[in-house]
């Protein structure tokens, strides 16, 4: 199993930046993707960024132009960089980190970061 912590969050005003991280430790065998997910006040959790085993980056469309996700595969550390910040983009950010052994795929997440864009 992975544990994954999330740092970065925090109150900025519209327009501002935030570079959320996330550390993860313990057992990495086959890591298929790394993800950012949030989950807005009373909605559901949602996909926000993916980067797969290959490098593959890729954003939802909300945030594309704004945010870029990163990685340093050698200490498997996630990054999202969050540019132009807007109200909307208020929620709590997850990592997750998806790995395929044997057939199987597993879920790992972080417990959570807030980010809160308000003036």
């Amino acid at each position: 199993q992975v544990q994954l912590v999330e740092s970065g969050g925090g109150l900025v005003q519209p327009g501002g930046s935030l570079r959320l991280s996330c550390a993860a430790s313990g057992t990495i065998f086959s890591i298929n993707t790394m993800n950012w997910y949030r989950q807005p006040p009373g909605k559901q959790r949602e996909l926000v960024a993916r980067i797969t085993s290959g490098g593959n980056a890729n954003v939802a469309d909300s945030v594309k132009g704004r945010f870029t996700i990163s990685r340093d595969k050698a200490n498997y550390t996630l990054y999202l960089q969050m540019n132009s910040l807007k109200p909307e983009d208020t929620a709590v950010y997850y990592c997750n980190f998806q790995q395929v052994w044997a057939g199987t795929m597993y879920d790992d997440w972080g417990q959570g970061t807030q980010v809160t864009v308000s003036s």
